[in-house]
């Protein structure tokens, strides 16, 4: 267990944010990032976050310990910023509603006397998470964020018609019961321990409610439409080449900020592995399927497919195993896509040699890791995907 250097323990406890929590039920399994728990009775929320982009998110537990859906919250915190949430037993969700600003500097004013509630942000993990995270902008957030600001497990249920959202088993080792010492650590379990990431369970539909106000607002890349002017041979290499979709989304959607197409990937990555939103490993799934079909691009946006390998590694190092072979390989999207992108980097003429000498320092990473076999070419007849191509009407 790693040991905080007191002088950042010291600069952090005068400069990192504070979020407080107010009558949050014993048992309540609650997180921040990459780690979660269930809270005792001194629990009153996390001291020492450090600034920057932060995913809480909380389920409620019963009485007979089973975990309800899982919700959270995006939150850029500022520099010794107070964010103040209350438990509303209603909704069984933490909300603003009654938190004013007169009582956030109570609070502030007395934050001293509550130190020994609050329990210190996990710094083992936050260089995983900073990884994890580093391309999302507020911008994005803002962009993609529901309208609620509430992201929830279950509001993909009325979009999906194969696979409904999976809310999440307990697992055998269930998170320890969060507990405060004079100290402000969570007693019994020292520094965060990683977040429990569960597998997904068949749920009965229409157990659960759908609120359209949580649904998480990531880019149409459906509705790309060609030039009227498109040859029938153009129209086949946009199909097959996705750089004709991806520049239209950076210069229509991304404000020709390419590197804001990784910072909504990233975003997604967090909703699924973390939030348990199953819509938002759709839309990460079709957006790599996109890139790794990209092949013109690849000498255009040089920087963007070097950051986007580097994203890649990062994220596939970070998956759980058994929540990766569950999910991601079920159709093989993956492995074939990745193949496709390693093809057309070694078959460019015009990509640079420094992303091609990482896209196959890459390949030879997942080779090692997983086990994937890329050596065989992707077959010509085999059916291709057409990401975001749309024929535009002439009349």
């Amino acid at each position: 267990m790693a040991t905080m250097d007191q002088d950042l323990a010291r600069r952090l406890f005068f400069e990192g944010a504070t979020l407080v929590l107010l009558d949050v039920p014993v048992m309540t399994e609650f997180g921040i990032d990459y780690n979660s728990w269930n809270v005792g009775e001194k629990f009153k929320g996390v001291k020492m976050i450090p600034e920057g982009f932060h995913f809480v998110q909380y389920s409620s537990v019963s009485k007979e310990g089973e975990t309800g859906p899982r919700t959270g919250f995006f939150h850029f915190f500022r520099k010794k910023e107070l964010l103040v949430r209350r438990w509303d037993e209603k909704t069984e969700d933490l909300t603003d509603a009654g938190i004013s600003s007169e009582m956030v500097e109570r609070i502030r004013s007395g934050l001293k006397d509550l130190d020994g509630y609050l329990g210190a942000y996990p710094y083992d993990s936050l260089r995983k998470w900073v990884a994890l995270t580093s391309r999302i902008q507020e911008s994005v957030v803002n962009r993609v964020q529901p309208h609620s600001k509430k992201v929830s497990s279950v509001t993909c249920i009325s979009k999906l018609e194969d696979q409904p959202p999976p809310p999440m088993e307990s697992s055998s080792s269930s998170p320890s019961t969060v507990d405060m010492s004079p100290g402000g650590h969570f007693a019994g379990v020292g520094d965060f321990p990683p977040a429990k990431i569960r597998k997904p369970r068949p749920l009965q539909l229409s157990s659960l409610p759908v609120d359209i106000h949580s649904v998480l607002n990531f880019t149409d890349t459906s509705r790309v439409k060609l030039p009227k002017e498109a040859s029938p041979s153009e129209v086949t290499k946009h199909c097959m080449d996705g750089s004709y979709t991806l520049e239209h989304l950076i210069q229509t959607v991304y404000n020709s900020n390419p590197m804001d197409v990784l910072g909504e990937l990233q975003l997604a990555f967090v909703a699924f592995l973390i939030g348990h939103v199953y819509d938002a490993f759709e839309w990460w799934k079709n957006m790599v399927m996109l890139l790794c079909s990209c092949d013109n691009s690849l000498s255009t946006h040089t920087q963007l497919f070097i950051n986007f390998i580097t994203m890649l590694h990062f994220q596939l190092q970070e998956t759980p195993e058994d929540f990766f072979l569950d999910i991601v390989t079920k159709n093989n999207f993956l492995t074939v896509s990745l193949q496709r992108f390693f093809s057309n980097l070694e078959q460019s003429e015009t990509a640079q040699k420094s992303l091609v000498k990482r896209g196959l320092q890459f390949r030879d990473f997942l080779i090692k890791r997983f086990k994937w076999d890329f050596s065989e070419e992707p077959e010509e007849d085999a059916p291709t995907v057409v990401h975001g191509i749309e024929a535009n009407d002439s009349t």
